[in-house]
């Protein structure tokens, strides 16, 4: 039977029940060891002209003795005061391919340093937003070689740094022992042992040969992604895997391109620290979201990130138990193949502060009420250009899988002490205006009164949005309620036809959803509010990157761009059509995508999404994943082409949105298709063209 591969959509459910069996080295006996990486090969370790990276992690080990090398290999050994394998490999031979796993990272305090290799510039960045230098040396498996792990790590005090790794996937296997990922980080077991959470089978003993590995560190890498920047042939599955250790931080790593999560966690990372990095387009073909947060994350924290782009949400915490804490974040462009929320939160006592929440295909933050989630606090976030709410309590009337992934709409207001049990951050009511309307005074100042909790913090903001509840783009001011609930702003910052909102926040249950909004208008209510139309104006799409520009600062795009009058007329294809049960890119297809491909470079402005669809034949759970397939293929195919992921939203439909009805080979080849949506600011108008029917035989 053809093996399949590996469906990176039940990792998380093997992730909880993992057969953890890594052999325990004996350690180097020297204080420590600095050694030399100078050849790319991988294979048997052997005494010959080169060290390999294979060969140095032994050495440091103990289970490979100095005795053992080459004359020639020993002059790439020297004692130094801590352990250390750095690296000068041939120029043109910085990729390291591996023919087969690496021993694990068991001696604490080992520091492997890419940026010791010759060519490595600390001091350019092909990024304006984060300083995260471009490496030289890269980890990756063999043409020939499925290689599961990039690095192991199972120690203290373990620095992993300025290295590219990619392409650790599991395409052949059934199961694992440890889920595929660039970097897995535990501890390891003596024995085979079946690995469940507490709730499942109770605790798990720890001893001193089996403590989880703290102060990890990974910093400088480019886990996902090429070198160059493109996105790999071969993708990785995961990019860092907690799944077992105290006070990790991961640091200014630029996180691409993988299957799944870009940072997952699974039994424990307490103390955890994600800060710097970039974390784009990652979830291409199963578990979607950024960041993935499971098991015991008490005291993390996920601080001053980029996180673009990315499949789901972008950051994703299930069913975890402690809390942590996401502030000062650019989460943007999220939810391309999944309409998720930019943070969805399952837990308590969680904090979301001032975080940049933006273009979301899906709510802002949501929390749900399944498990019962209170007492998590969102305050001084800036909302914009979402589909949904900014802030959305889940109730467990809504049981829908949209309803908990991306919110379920304003909560009427609480009639009864039981929704306290029924209703996210304890069915804490919205704040609620005395009027629809507040008029600005002679002395520029506009009184706003409303009703909230008592005693609750009332957080005022000026929302954007052209109707409905808007965003909470900019927090105005704070005040308190008093003990019936009463409160008031005397506001000198708001103009007419501005539109305001506010949010609650109480402690013991945390911060509620938005007011409904109300305008601002001129106190002489005859006088019209004017507007600028002087010319079409819009906001630009969001890039995830802006390339710095050379010894200057990065220069921030202008905040409006005018529209030409004039549509802009292209004439590009709107379908590519696949083989019968097929959803690979066949050589007539690409053809098609070449020239879409260009239309996107040539037009930034355009974005596209990008729709999977069957022939009526089959189940219809069948043909949703066929879909799916083609859909993702396609999206693939164009990042490849260098087309940025943000720019591209996709969806299937099945067979549900059939071009033709019919039953002849002719129908079912037209509707076996992937369909492009353009939109633009501009108004370009798209011309349909047809060109690679793929009829069966």
């Amino acid at each position: 039977m053809k093996l399949l591969k590996f469906k990176i959509i039940n990792l998380f459910n093997l992730y909880l029940s993992l057969l953890i069996f890594l052999p325990i080295p004996t350690l180097a006996q020297s204080p420590g060891l600095k050694i030399v990486v100078n050849s790319n090969q991988d294979g048997e370790i052997k005494a010959d002209d080169t060290l390999t990276l294979r060969e140095a992690i032994s050495l440091i080990n103990g289970t490979l003795k100095i005795e053992q090398l080459s004359n020639i290999e020993k002059a790439q050994v020297t004692p130094n005061q801590d352990s250390r394998i750095e690296f000068n490999l041939p120029p043109q031979k910085t990729t390291i391919y591996l023919q087969e796993i690496l021993p694990p990272l068991a001696t604490p305090g080992l520091i492997i340093d890419g940026t010791t290799q010759p060519g490595y510039d600390s001091k350019k960045s092909p990024t304006a937003e984060i300083n995260i230098p471009q490496p030289v040396v890269s980890i990756t498996a063999a043409n020939n070689a499925e290689v599961f792990r990039g690095l192991t790590i199972t120690a203290d005090n373990i620095t992993i740094r300025g290295l590219s790794i990619y392409g650790f996937n599991s395409y052949h296997r059934d199961t694992a022992s440890t889920p595929p990922a660039d970097i897995f980080i535990s501890n390891t077991f003596t024995h085979p042992h079946t690995i469940k959470l507490k709730s499942f089978v109770g605790e798990i003993s720890e001893t001193e040969n089996n403590q989880p590995p703290k102060n990890v560190v990974i910093e400088n890498n480019w886990l996902g992604i090429l070198p160059d920047g493109k996105m790999p042939e071969n993708t990785s599955a995961f990019g860092v895997s907690v799944f077992n250790s105290q006070g990790t931080i991961i640091k200014r790593n630029r996180i691409s391109y993988h299957d799944g999560s870009a940072i997952i966690t699974g039994w424990q990372a307490t103390e955890m620290q994600i800060a710097e990095n970039i974390i784009i387009s990652n979830g291409l073909a199963g578990m979607p979201d950024a960041i993935r947060l499971d098991g015991n994350i008490d005291k993390s924290e996920i601080t001053s990130n980029l996180i673009c782009g990315n499949d789901g949400s972008g950051i994703y915490a299930f069913k975890p138990q402690g809390s942590t804490k996401i502030i000062n974040n650019q989460i943007k462009s999220n939810g391309r193949r999944f309409r998720r929320a930019a943070i969805y939160l399952m837990g308590n006592d969680h904090q979301v502060n001032n975080n940049n929440i933006s273009y979301q295909a899906g709510a802002g933050v949501v929390i749900t009420s399944y498990p019962q989630s209170d007492r998590n606090i969102i305050e001084n976030n800036k909302f914009s250009f979402l589909e949904g709410l900014s802030i959305d309590l889940n109730n467990q009337h809504n049981v829908g899988v949209d309803d908990f992934q991306n919110g379920d709409g304003p909560n009427p207001m609480r009639n009864s002490e039981n929704r306290r049990l029924d209703t996210a951050n304890g069915a804490i009511n919205s704040p609620k205006f005395l009027s629809s309307e507040f008029f600005l005074g002679i002395s520029s100042k506009v009184g706003i009164d409303g009703i909230a909790e008592p005693n609750s913090q009332v957080d005022i903001y000026r929302i954007t949005g052209k109707s409905g509840y808007g965003f909470l783009s900019q927090p105005l001011a704070t005040t308190t309620a008093d003990n019936q609930g009463k409160f008031s702003f005397n506001l000198d910052n708001l103009q007419p036809g501005d539109r305001v909102s506010a949010i609650a926040t109480l402690k013991q249950y945390g911060t509620s959803e938005p007011a409904y909004p109300a305008v601002i208008r001129p106190i002489n209510i005859n006088k019209p509010i004017v507007i600028n139309r002087k010319s079409r104006i819009s906001l630009p799409f969001p890039n995830c990157l802006i390339p710095p520009r050379p010894n200057k600062p990065p220069i921030t795009p202008p905040e409006i761009t005018e529209i030409p009058n004039e549509p802009i007329k292209l004439k590009v294809p709107k379908n590519i059509h696949f083989a019968l049960d097929k959803y690979n890119i066949s050589p007539a297809s690409a053809n098609i995508l070449n020239k879409i491909a260009q239309v996107l470079r040539e037009n930034p402005s355009i974005i596209v999404e990008i729709y999977g669809h069957t022939d009526k034949r089959a189940s219809d759970q069948y043909n949703m994943k066929l879909g799916a397939n083609r859909a993702k293929a396609t999206r693939n195919y164009l990042i490849r082409q260098g087309i940025d992921p943000e720019r591209m939203i996709i969806r299937s439909f099945g067979e549900t949105e059939l071009l033709t009805p019919g039953n002849s080979k002719l129908d079912h080849a037209r509707n076996r298709r992937s369909e492009f949506i353009f939109k633009d600011i501009r108004g370009i108008e798209v011309i349909v063209q047809e060109e690679d029917l793929q009829l069966e035989r």
